[in-house]
C-alpha cells in the first residue's frame, strides 16, 4: 500500500514538473513577444497633466538637477520645483518616443526661482548693485579710503528677489567708478549746503523772518525818518533810486495781501512774511502779482516806477512789524 502512493506521489509530481515547466516557457513567450511590440516606460505627469514618457527616470531627474535644481549661475540664491513630477510605469508601443527635453522645458515653467544681490547706497540713495557681499566691501572699504569724510554714509543691503530683470548688476570696476562720481558729488553738494547755511544764519531777520534778499540794487535817496516838504509827516520807509523798469524782487517767502493804486503811494504791493512782518513796495510802474498769490524770496513782483507822490523813479520800500513800520536800513542797505 505504501508503495503504491509513493508511486503515485512521484508520478503526480513529475506532471506537476512537467506542466510547471510548460506554463514557463509559454509565459516566457508570451512575455518575449509582448517585449517584441511593447517595451516600458516611465509617464510623467505634472499636476495631473500627462508630458511625455522617459526610459530612464534616474537620468531625467539627473538632468533636472543640471539645468533647474543645481543650477551654478552666480546670482540664484535658490530654486524651489512648485510640482514635483509623478512617475507611473507602463508598457508602451516600441515606437513612442520619449519626451526629455520636452519635459524639462515643462518642469522649468514650475519652478520658482529666488536670485540674491548686494545694493551699495551713498546717503540711503542706492547708486550700484554688485553680485556679491565680498564685492561690495571691497568697494565700500576702497571708496572710504580715497575720500576720507565722516559725512559720506556707504551702506551694503543684502537683496532677495524672484524678477531676474532686478538684478541688473555691474562689473566691479564700473561699479567703483559710478560710486566715486555720486561721492564726489555728494561730497560737493554737502559742501555748497553748508555755504548755504552759513548764508542764510548771516542773513539779516524780521521777528524771525530772514530776509533774503534785497530788492533793487540803487542809490538811497531818502532814509527813514527824515522830513520833506513833499510829504506832512517824516519818512516811514526807504527810497532807492533805479532806472524806470527794473525788477523789484520780494525780500522773503510770504503771500501778496495787497495789489493796488493806493493814494500818495501809487502803486503800492503788500506781502505778508509771517509773524507779523509785511514789506511793502510803491511807486511802482507795473505789478507782476495779485492778492492771494504765494511768493518766494527773489521773486520779481512789480518794475520800479514813479507813481502817486513821486520826483522821480525809485522804490519806496517799507518794512512793518506788527502794523508799526521799523527801519529798513537796520536790516537791508545797511552802511
Amino acid at each position: 500500500m505504501k508503495f503504491i502512493l509513493r508511486k503515485k506521489l512521484k508520478f503526480y509530481t513529475k506532471e506537476f514538473l512537467k506542466f510547471f515547466n510548460i506554463t514557463i516557457i509559454a509565459f516566457g513567450f508570451i512575455i518575449a513577444i509582448i517585449l517584441l511590440k511593447y517595451k516600458p516606460m516611465y509617464k510623467v505627469s505634472i499636476s495631473g497633466k500627462e508630458v511625455g514618457y522617459v526610459e530612464d527616470k534616474q537620468a531625467l531627474e539627473e538632468t533636472l538637477k543640471e539645468t533647474i535644481t543645481e543650477s551654478t549661475d552666480k546670482n540664484i540664491e535658490d530654486v524651489t520645483l512648485n510640482e514635483e513630477p509623478e512617475y507611473e510605469l507602463k508598457l508602451v508601443s516600441r515606437e513612442e518616443e520619449t519626451q526629455d527635453e520636452d519635459i524639462v522645458q515643462e518642469l522649468k515653467e514650475e519652478v520658482t526661482v529666488t536670485y540674491k544681490y548686494y545694493e551699495i547706497a551713498v546717503q540711503e540713495t542706492v547708486v550700484e548693485k554688485v553680485n556679491t557681499n565680498e564685492e561690495a566691501e571691497e568697494l565700500v572699504n576702497e571708496i572710504k579710503e580715497e575720500n576720507n569724510s565722516d559725512e559720506i554714509q556707504l551702506s551694503i543691503v543684502e537683496k532677495y528677489t524672484q524678477n531676474e530683470e532686478e538684478v541688473d548688476t555691474s562689473d566691479i570696476e564700473t561699479a567703483k567708478v559710478n560710486l566715486q562720481e555720486t561721492v564726489q558729488t555728494t561730497i560737493t553738494e554737502i559742501e555748497e549746503q553748508k555755504e548755504e547755511e552759513e548764508r542764510w544764519n548771516s542773513l539779516p531777520s524780521v521777528n524771525g523772518i530772514k530776509l533774503a534778499v534785497t530788492p533793487i540794487e540803487g542809490r538811497i535817496t531818502s532814509r527813514y525818518g527824515a522830513s520833506s516838504s513833499i510829504r506832512k509827516s517824516t519818512h516811514t520807509g526807504l527810497d532807492i533810486s533805479a532806472v524806470q523798469g527794473t525788477d523789484i524782487k520780494v525780500v522773503a517767502d510770504g503771500t501778496v495781501t495787497f495789489a493796488s493804486y493806493n493814494g500818495s503811494y501809487g502803486n503800492l504791493v503788500k506781502v505778508d512774511h509771517g509773524n507779523g512782518v509785511e514789506t511793502w513796495y510803491a511807486h511802482t510802474s507795473k505789478m507782476y502779482v495779485s492778492v492771494g498769490d504765494t511768493v518766494k524770496a527773489g521773486d520779481v513782483i512789480a518794475a520800479v516806477g514813479s507813481t502817486g507822490n513821486s520826483t522821480g523813479p525809485h522804490l519806496h520800500l517799507e518794512i512793518r512789524v506788527n502794523g508799526e513800520h521799523v527801519d529798513p536800513q537796520d536790516y537791508l542797505y545797511q552802511d
